[in-house]
């Protein structure tokens, strides 16, 4: 359903014609296809524009007997039918003419098969690659979607029970793609900008470590008189509020979104962020779901209310994919050593299945030779410009907390940047060195059993070992150097 940005559905007859196709081809699509490629796009508008919205979203839910993601176990879970719809939500920001499409999901998570077929589809609507973002929710009552977590060892899938996973994949794909070229089509109106960040306190830190994720940004778009059109607000803490449950829910930023649209008559959309080892506080439960989704709703319904510091834009976005090496040596008496921790791992019953199936796994890639040596994810960064400017910076992957505390640190804090995780493509956990010194870690997939092979989350995902960390200033970078300077130069590219 396409949403004038007012909350109302659009009226075709009433719809502003969408931005010329012809010319965004012309003008940059296909540059920015070719620069995919190389994984490195960049863009930026002049600055005598203002912004306009357009807004739309669609039901995204499965049917009853589709089987649930976000927990691991040794047979899937089927649904019973859905606590609360699922929805994909898109908000386009119009600046220069040029529009600059950001796309939320209900879902886990997009592996990386699953998000380029829908960004090609969405590059053939016209749009440029930096200017187009993919993000999940994360919520852990979604549904499984094709290859990470791998479902064989996350689930205990078999071959026909994965068949239908990709067929629903396959129509969520194209779901999104028809919501963001109806989106482009549907009306448009003129609005400002403004940007503010309040506070919450139900996250804590499941790795044991300092950092706590607290900040709610929210920018809104109101109308020239000041009445809220649509937000985009966020918080760093894992959609699990619920727990495991047998029916469809969006967790706590569903029913925040449900709240706030219902309070204000605004669109909402929830950025999750670096919640990567982050975790709510409380019994997991429907109502401590309704709890806390109703705790950022009001905090975000009560901001809207005062506008905050003005922004326009984008005016300027960027997009590149940087590797990031797996801590794997791939030679004879490496991989002679990887198979003997697997084959302990396989034999022993008293681990969880999920352990002994990526084993099972791990021990074919090892006969086959096909381990992978790095994980490839998405950087994005988009700029408001104010006084100061606002970046937003979008790392793929379950990106933990330490990353934003440390970019935060350089840019401003959260009152100049603003940091998402969960976007594009999710792969795995992104950790810190912080997280990797620790001898056993779930976010940094290293169990104290067999330390030199994955362990933790990396089990789930499906990763023959760890991300390589840097022990010691003369060791080679790891993932931290290596992912910090590529957020680095992205929102020095924006």
């Amino acid at each position: 359903m396409i949403m004038s940005p007012t909350g109302n559905p659009g009226d075709a007859k009433g719809r502003r014609p969408a931005v010329s196709r012809r010319r965004l081809l012309t003008g940059g699509s296909l540059v920015a296809a070719s620069l995919l490629g190389q994984g490195l796009v960049s863009s930026s508008a002049p600055a005598a524009a203002g912004t306009e919205l357009s807004v739309g979203k669609v039901d995204i839910t499965p049917a009853a007997g589709t089987y649930l993601a976000g927990y691991v176990a040794d047979a899937p879970r089927r649904s019973a039918g859905a606590a609360a719809a699922l929805f994909a939500r898109c908000t386009i920001w119009w600046y220069a003419g040029e529009p600059h499409v950001l796309v939320s999901a209900d879902v886990l998570g997009f592996a990386r098969g699953l998000h380029r077929s829908i960004r090609s589809q969405v590059l053939g609507l016209g749009l440029t690659s930096e200017n187009f973002a993919l993000t999940a929710t994360h919520t852990h009552n979604g549904p499984v979607l094709s290859d990470k977590p791998d479902p064989f060892i996350a689930y205990g899938m078999d071959a026909d029970q994965q068949a239908q996973v990709h067929a629903y994949s396959d129509r969520l794909a194209a779901q999104i793609v028809r919501l963001v070229r109806d989106t482009l089509r549907g009306p448009r109106v003129t609005c400002t900008l403004d940007y503010q960040v309040v506070a919450q306190h139900f996250s804590y830190n499941r790795e044991g470590l300092s950092h706590v994720e607290s900040d709610v940004p929210i920018l809104t778009a109101r109308t020239p008189g000041g009445e809220p059109l649509a937000v985009l607000f966020g918080y760093g803490c894992h959609p699990v509020t619920a727990g495991p449950q047998t029916m469809f829910d969006p967790d706590y930023p569903g029913y925040a979104v449900s709240r706030i649209e219902e309070t204000t008559g605004a669109f909402a959309q929830f950025l999750l962020g670096p919640a990567g080892d982050q975790d709510p506080i409380g019994a997991r439960s429907w109502d401590q779901r309704s709890r806390r989704g109703g705790e950022i709703a009001q905090a975000v319904t009560d901001a809207m209310t005062r506008p905050g510091r003005s922004v326009v834009g984008p005016t300027a976005t960027h997009y590149r994919e940087v590797d990031l090496p797996l801590d794997v040596t791939l030679t004879e008496d490496n991989l002679r050593q990887m198979s003997v921790a697997h084959t302990t791992r396989l034999t022993n019953a008293g681990l969880r299945g999920n352990y002994r199936r990526h084993a099972q796994q791990m021990m074919t890639q090892a006969e086959t030779g096909t381990f992978a040596t790095s994980i490839p994810l998405p950087v994005q960064s988009w700029r408001f410009t104010g006084s100061p400017d606002l970046r937003v910076l979008l790392a793929g992957g379950e990106i933990v907390s330490g990353y934003a505390v440390d970019f935060r640190e350089r840019y401003g804090t959260s009152s100049q940047l603003l940091f998402a995780g969960y976007a594009n493509e999710v792969p795995a956990y992104v950790p810190t060195d912080e997280v990797l010194r620790k001898p056993s870690t779930y976010a940094g997939g290293i169990d104290h059993d067999l330390p030199g092979i994955a362990g933790g989350s990396m089990t789930v995902y499906g990763w023959p070992g760890h991300l390589r960390g840097k022990p010691t200033t003369e060791s080679p970078d790891g993932v931290e150097q290596i992912l910090s300077a590529a957020l680095a130069a992205a929102l020095k590219a924006a």
